[in-house]
């Protein structure tokens, strides 16, 4: 064997070597970092946040999954058996701000442990955009897709309050919940749209749902917050809200978690084409009353998401073709 074929083994066989450390150490990261209590959990407070070490464990945490994405090797430790899981459920539907916004989203939801996210493309088939996306987010999803008919879908020029969105893409979740969840595991539901800016304090808020949990939502219908209304017993009495408060559950889709096991029991339940404008969360939180409802939130005090609505970009058509775009070889 020639000296130089010899050294190129060796640099291989060096290469291959640091691989397989660099993949060790993330695995093992993952076990410790996810292991270790959580400061803000230890000192019994849910509303005064995370604190500045819990933050940084859970970056490294978020890039190590990201590691194990990347080279397609599955996380061992995705799930602790003591915390319930949280399924957070994503409308996604082809636009120029799709990436984007589902790239913003992802890198919270990343940090976010017992974490499984559902993203339900609006279209007939799954696409490769999205695919990619979530095959290298390092979170652990479901990719499922449910066309909108063509008679409920908004035109380009109409208002986003004219039909209701996300029914068909929704019920398509809770469809694979019921025939995929384990009933026996703790576990939490929430209704992400792909649209809204979340704060990891949110999800732990969350998380000790026992029926339905809610909290206020900020920069929605017009208003600079909406949030329940508590009595002195810190009950839910009414809504803050702009627009008719006197709905059964006058909140955005944003504004309230329910435990699974409620949509498990009752396999009726779904989202409907047929409720008047500003109903669907009423209609999926017919299961409860308004008086079993749990504030989070500091009771209610405590902004932790926000409608924020990135604006559509104006891109003409006669500019970028000058400069041969859309390319098949890009993901925008």
């Amino acid at each position: 064997m020639s000296k130089s074929h010899r050294s190129s083994n060796i640099k291989l066989l060096r290469y291959v070597v640091v691989i397989v450390v660099i993949l060790l150490c993330a695995l093992l990261g993952i076990h410790l970092m996810e292991s270790a209590p959580d400061a803000g959990a230890l000192a019994g407070d849910t509303s005064a946040g995370l604190s500045v070490e819990t933050r940084h464990l859970r970056a490294e945490i978020g890039r190590l999954k990201q590691l194990l994405a990347k080279n397609s090797i599955p996380n061992p430790y995705e799930y602790k058996e003591n915390l319930p899981i949280i399924y957070a459920v994503t409308p996604t539907h082809s636009r120029p701000l799709q990436k984007a916004e589902l790239t913003r989203i992802s890198q919270t939801f990343l940090l976010v442990p017992n974490f499984h996210w559902i993203v339900v493309e609006d279209s007939m088939e799954k696409t490769p955009l999205v695919a990619n996306l979530l095959a290298k987010s390092g979170i652990p999803y479901t990719h499922l897709n449910a066309g909108t008919p063509k008679e409920w879908k908004l035109l380009l020029n109409d208002p986003q309050w004219k039909k209701p969105r996300g029914v068909k893409q929704r019920n398509a979740a809770l469809r694979w919940l019921r025939e995929n969840a384990d009933p026996a595991r703790a576990a939490v539901l929430f209704f992400a749209d792909d649209d809204n800016t979340y704060s990891l304090e949110l999800f732990e808020e969350m998380r000790g749902t026992e029926k339905a949990s809610v909290w206020p939502v900020g920069l929605v219908g017009g208003m600079v917050l909406e949030r329940p209304l508590l009595d002195t017993d810190d009950k839910v009495v009414g809504w803050s809200t702009g627009w008719r408060p006197q709905r059964p559950f006058a909140i955005d889709m944003a504004g309230f978690a329910i435990n699974l096991g409620l949509i498990l029991e009752n396999p009726q339940l779904e989202f409907s084409f047929d409720v008047p404008r500003g109903y669907q969360e009423s209609t999926i939180l017919a299961i409860t009353t308004k008086e079993e409802l749990e504030p989070k939130a500091d009771k209610c005090t405590k902004v932790y998401v926000w409608h924020t609505r990135t604006e559509n970009p104006k891109l003409p058509l006669k500019k970028n073709k000058q400069v041969d775009f859309p390319h098949p070889q890009f993901e925008v």
